[in-house]
């Protein structure tokens, strides 16, 4: 099937989305949730495409192509739309890298600034802090710098082959558990780390030398 991005046309099968098509272009769409190792779910809404002819902004990762899709990647509409939704995840977000100039380990601090994002417009009254937990010698859990993207949940799922975590809450309050919201300990979580890989923002870490459960 043959689709339309940004005035181009391309070729691909039945199945493949919109982010794939346009990569084989070497059309650029950001992305923040999505991970190519990871059954994509359209969380984060930060990778959004217009598809004319469609009533909203669709999300990149997860939609299919369809035969004569036309598509705009880089409109007003998109771009406006983008910016918004990282600015609400900067004003959610308790990580450092919100003020440091010089941190450039954060994902989302790294794409705020690809998209030329300035300060937040949506301050946050009671923004979200966690004390951060060291007692697992393999992750170490700071929920302040966590984001809700789930890329944990679908790594320890599909990678490692296990549930630890999980979400919980509703709304604001919407949480990334383990169990039923306690801490991640060597009894639920041991001889891994596989989620460390995939949190783009350094709520999951690994612990410093020597740190950890005893």
């Amino acid at each position: 099937m043959k689709v339309l991005i940004d005035g181009r046309e391309v070729s691909g099968h039945e199945g493949m989305t919109i982010l794939e098509a346009s990569n084989l272009l070497g059309i650029e769409i950001p992305t923040l949730c999505h991970h190519p190792d990871l059954t994509p779910t359209g969380n984060c809404r930060v990778c959004v495409v217009e598809v004319e002819g469609a009533r909203t902004l669709v999300g990149a990762c997860h939609t299919p192509i369809a035969e004569g899709m036309v598509i705009h990647t880089r409109s007003l509409k998109v771009l406006t739309a983008r910016k918004a939704t990282v600015e609400l995840l900067m004003a959610g977000h308790t990580g450092e890298c919100v003020t440091d100039e010089d941190t450039h380990r954060c994902g989302l601090r790294k794409l705020a600034d690809q998209l030329e994002s300035g300060a937040p417009r949506f301050p946050m009254r009671n923004p979200r802090r966690y004390p951060a937990e060291e007692l697992n010698p393999y992750v170490r859990r700071d929920m302040s710098k966590c984001i809700l993207c789930r890329r944990c949940i679908g790594a320890c799922r599909e990678k490692a082959e296990k549930n630890v975590f999980s979400m919980a809450y509703r709304g604001f309050a919407s949480k990334v558990i383990v169990d039923f919201d306690g801490p991640l300990t060597t009894d639920v979580c041991r001889d891994c780390g596989i989620c460390v890989d995939y949190c783009p923002t350094g709520a999951l870490s690994k612990p410093a030398k020597g740190g950890g459960a005893k």
